[in-house]
């Protein structure tokens, strides 16, 4: 059982380099696709702002062109143009990718596979089978691999989110909110993030930015006081939806043999300071097949940004040690930038000239802590 290429993980990474791959030159290339969950029901949401035309246009639940912040200190809504803000369904995607993939020579095992280097193919046991590939991708992230290690930090993105139907109209369908930090702030960043859908209809999700998690039920009884407090009145339930997305500027290695390279999260593409991932993969995803067509092997990518690097590592310092400071620097930046120049910087797509207004938007001791704790102690 030899392919060309073996992708570990069917998940938002696995499809995505799979939909590059048979997007590109490599198009004939035999793809094996090994994912151990079925990925027939819709078990999580992708969100993204962009501002140039995305293969998934045609599969998003939802487009806004307009954006909110709210805190005790600051509140206003942006049009984004010319960004806009898009969600995929899960299992929208999921459907969209298999029917694609479906038009070309790649497989899916279900399983959970084990790789082993070689110096020609490398070896994945996966369903009772052996199969070889001149190239392993691996999505599947590992506890160990994020597992607390001096100098760095380590917090967890934890929600829940209830999609909901109120008998009166509540929502903005034009408008994403995507802080409301008027909630009190439990032991990190704490705010209400919300997905209009129609004015009665909304995915509104209560979001943590903190080292542990809470109990089920005080997830729930906030997100009820948050639609009382929104007048919502009698509701229905639709969905539900529950994640964790780790947060660390842990540098996490791509290259894990001669012929396997990490991706995904475990490729270390969460952005470490907001937990955003979906765009940052398909970028991704398109510089691997670039290096593939131009060099023969995918490791030929870009570094990360030293800068940005350190813009996400000194964030995290303050979150996990100074958390009580999270919403008053989180209003200082949207209150004094253009949203555009924000959403920019939070993607690690602005300039030099870009990042010192928004990092001299609020005052300076916080930052000045947190480099000191972080890259001079050396705690």
């Amino acid at each position: 059982m030899t392919y060309d290429f073996i992708l570990l993980g069917g998940g938002a990474a696995g499809l995505n380099l799979a939909l590059a791959l048979v997007r590109s030159p490599l198009r004939e290339k035999s793809i094996l696709i090994v994912e151990r969950e079925a990925k027939d029901r819709n078990d999580r949401t992708w969100c993204f702002w962009t501002d140039v035309p995305s293969p998934f246009d045609g599969i998003a639940r939802r487009v806004w062109p307009r954006l909110a912040f709210a805190s005790d200190s600051f509140s206003r809504t942006w049009e984004l143009h010319p960004f806009r803000y898009v969600m995929l369904r899960g299992l929208d995607f999921y459907d969209y990718a298999r029917g694609e993939l479906a038009k070309h020579n790649v497989t899916f095992l279900r399983g959970d596979g084990e790789v082993e280097d070689g110096e020609e193919r490398a070896t994945v046991r996966a369903g009772g089978q052996i199969h070889q590939a001149e190239w392993v991708f691996d999505s599947r992230i590992r506890p160990q691999d994020v597992t607390p290690r001096p100098p760095y930090n380590y917090l967890k993105q934890h929600f829940l989110g209830w999609e909901v139907e109120t008998g009166r109209p509540l929502f903005d369908p034009e408008t994403v909110t995507l802080f409301d930090l008027r909630t009190p702030q439990r032991g990190g960043v704490t705010f209400f993030y919300t997905l209009p859908f129609t004015p009665t209809r909304a995915l509104v999700e209560y979001t943590l930015f903190s080292a542990e998690l809470l109990p089920l039920e005080e997830y729930e009884s906030a997100l009820r006081a948050h639609l009382d407090e929104l007048g919502a009145g009698e509701y229905r339930l639709l969905e539900t939806e529950r994640g964790v997305i780790p947060m660390t500027d842990q540098p996490f290695p791509r290259r894990l043999g001669r012929r396997i390279l990490a991706i995904g999260t475990r490729g270390g593409r969460v952005k470490p300071s907001t937990g955003y991932a979906f765009a940052r993969i398909q970028r991704d995803s398109e510089r691997i097949v670039a290096s593939l067509v131009r060099r023969g092997h995918p490791f030929d990518l870009p570094h990360d940004s030293i800068r940005h690097r350190l813009h996400d590592a000194v964030m995290l310092e303050i979150l996990a040690q100074e958390p009580a400071l999270g919403r008053s620097i989180l209003s200082a930046i949207f209150a004094k930038n253009p949203i555009q120049r924000v959403l920019k910087f939070l993607d690690d797509r602005s300039a030099w000239w870009e990042d010192l207004p928004i990092m001299t938007a609020h005052a300076p001791g916080p930052f000045l802590r947190a480099i000191r704790r972080r890259f001079l102690n050396r705690r």
